[in-house]
């Protein structure tokens, strides 16, 4: 697979057009919203200018707004660990993305049933640092697409082609 095939995934704090401008095609927003949950209006705004964009849209750690507001899916971070949202009637194109970081939150990933999973971090160096034999070990683990996360850049662009990834994720390397 060649390194444009990859699935991309950009994370967001705000809404800034001039970002969201410069990215590739066949990327997706994830919108972490951690800091003013109830922004409804700016996560209007992104769904609308998504939209606009033939952009998928995912919102970070809120599955009931994002099936509310009728969004490409959510996003369920390694900490939330809860099973509310496999009460709700989910729509067949919604899709479920979750992060994990060792082989105990990939298995409660599993049973939250999210479609796809993101492993961190392959190269950024911080307390939950895998590096390429550790994450394909853990990739290894699941039939769920992997998406890797965590240091991103340019130049270890190529090492992705060396997992089990079906994509790659980040914030800095789409600013």
């Amino acid at each position: 697979m060649h390194i444009n095939n990859l699935s991309k995934f950009y994370f967001i704090n705000k809404f800034k057009k001039n970002n969201i401008d410069k990215i590739p095609n066949n990327t997706a927003i994830i919108y972490r919203n951690y800091e003013n949950k109830n922004n409804i209006n700016e996560i209007i705004k992104i769904r609308f200018y998504c939209r606009k964009k033939k952009i998928k849209f995912f919102l970070s750690n809120n599955f009931k707004l994002a099936l509310k507001l009728g969004l490409d899916g959510a996003y369920i971070p390694s900490f939330n660990i809860n099973f509310r949202h496999l009460s709700y009637k989910i729509p067949k194109k919604f899709k479920i993305l979750g992060s994990a970081h060792n082989k105990k939150q990939i298995n409660i990933k599993e049973l939250q049933k999210v479609d796809i999973l993101f492993l961190s971090s392959l190269f950024k160096k911080n307390k939950n640092y895998l590096g390429l034999y550790r994450f394909n070990s853990l990739s290894y683990l699941t039939k769920k697409k992997i998406v890797c996360l965590g240091g991103i850049s340019k130049e270890n662009l190529k090492k992705i082609m060396l997992t089990n990834s079906f994509g790659f994720s980040g914030i800095s390397y789409f600013e």
